[in-house]
């Protein structure tokens, strides 16, 4: 398949009959902080989508996850006001200028929300009449049967199904198969909003690159990336890492031992030496930045050290960032500066405390005024725009530079090596075909 091209199975929203139809559409509206939105970004990306549904005369029902509700020890859903969508209808409330509802449904303190009740169809009837202009369901997790299995899961997905005639997903950060962007398409027609399609056709970029290709890959664990990552490596030409996974790959080629780094994530990094002694395509970046603590910039708690200066048995403090300087180095300069695509999944440093290294990342790569650069992941944009209030907004609609609104969802499809590979969008297509086969 050509970069850039869709496949021809996967149905679209604007190939889809809205005219008179209620929409219900999934979203990753994920944004939401302490009861607060961080960024808009990922629900200023889905405007298009909403708008096309009203547009085309059909009516909308959204829904979003937002956070980790489910306690995975104990299996108890918490309903916690900070996690709900209100913030997010206040956003679309005060940008489009209308009024949505959000149902209540009774909620067990144990079990979350057990079901979608007909308090609801109240509401329909007036989005129907247009007296509101949409319905956001309450914090899909919330809901007992999104994460479940069995008939708790078929239960709530045909609850769902039984609001609306037609299904949009849009929420291409949501790349897990849970009832709201997987099992819901058994049950009505479903097609890919304008969101999704975008992300999909741009990962082609980063699955079949203009090469040279970099890849910037950091993270708070090893052992969590470690699948993606060996994926990247496979693809790239060359690779830089950040963060923790910078700090175990030093470990472990350097025979050393950097504070808040497992034994365990050493030996799993050994493998990563060793594939790299032969294919050299890690570049190093050669200065760090120690620290006596992890609680703040302390004054004389703080040092750069060099790789170089590295000896077998010695131990090192916390490695927080990496010094600006590293990205002047020739190798460094010239591996980012030469080439014609690069993907960034990667907060350099701990912030908020230690950025310097982050910002020095993104000037750098601003600096390659020829290739494409793809940025990927919540967390990533927000130190960019965080760290880098104006270069973010003078690059935001210049056509060299791609921003991912879901992380986790473009390392899983690296990992795969096929968007069409993520199960969200498999469930959309094997819809397309039953429906096709009913006729």
């Amino acid at each position: 398949m050509k970069p850039g091209c869709l496949h021809r199975d996967l149905p679209l929203i604007q190939d889809a009959d809205l005219n008179g139809k209620i929409v219900l559409v999934r979203f990753d509206h994920n944004v939401v902080k302490g009861g607060e939105i961080r960024d808009p970004y990922r629900i200023d990306r889905t405007l298009g989508t909403l708008f096309h549904i009203v547009e085309r005369g059909g009516r909308p029902i959204m829904m979003t996850h937002i956070g980790r509700p489910k306690d995975k020890k104990t299996g108890k859903i918490s309903c916690r006001q900070e996690e709900s969508v209100e913030a997010i209808v206040r956003y679309l409330e005060q940008k489009l200028h209308t009024k949505f509802h959000i149902p209540r449904f009774a909620a067990d303190p144990e079990k979350g929300i057990t079901g979608i009740d007909t308090s609801i169809n109240l509401a329909i009837r007036e989005l129907r009449e247009r007296k509101i202009g949409g319905i956001y369901l309450p914090n899909t997790r919330w809901f007992a049967g999104e994460e479940a299995g069995g008939e708790p899961r078929e239960t709530f997905s045909l609850q769902l199904a039984g609001l609306a005639d037609i299904y949009v997903n849009d929420a291409f950060g949501s790349w897990q198969a849970h009832a709201s962007t997987y099992n819901i398409t058994r049950y009505l027609p479903s097609c890919a909003g304008f969101l999704m399609q975008q992300e999909i056709m741009n990962l082609s970029s980063v699955l079949n690159p203009a090469r040279p290709f970099v890849a910037v890959v950091a993270g708070a664990k090893y052992d969590t990336k470690i699948r993606p990552l060996y994926a990247i490596y496979e693809k790239v030409d060359r690779l830089i890492l950040g963060g923790v996974i910078y700090n175990t790959y030093l470990c472990a080629k350097y025979d050393i031992r950097i504070k808040g780094v497992s034994a365990e994530d050493i030996v799993l990094a050994k493998e990563l030496v060793e594939k790299d002694a032969g294919h050299k395509k890690i570049v190093e970046l050669p200065c760090i930045v120690e620290s006596d603590t992890i609680e703040g910039k302390m004054e004389g708690g703080y040092r750069t050290i060099c790789v170089k200066d590295f000896r077998p048995g010695s131990s090192y403090g916390y490695i927080l960032d990496i010094d600006p300087s590293s990205f002047e180095d020739p190798e460094v300069a010239e591996a980012i500066g030469g080439a014609e695509t690069i993907f960034v999944n990667a907060v350099m440093g701990y912030t908020p405390h230690f950025s310097a290294g982050s910002q020095a990342l993104d000037h750098t790569i601003d600096s390659n005024r020829h290739g494409m650069k793809m940025y990927g992941g919540g967390d990533t944009l927000q130190e960019f725009k965080d760290l880098c209030p104006g270069l973010y907004l003078s690059v935001m609609d210049d056509a060299q530079y791609y921003f991912f609104t879901g992380g986790g969802t473009v390392l899983t499809a690296i990992e795969q090596g096929d968007p069409y590979a993520l199960k969200p969008v498999q469930a959309l297509m094997e819809s397309k075909t039953a429906v096709e086969n009913r006729k």
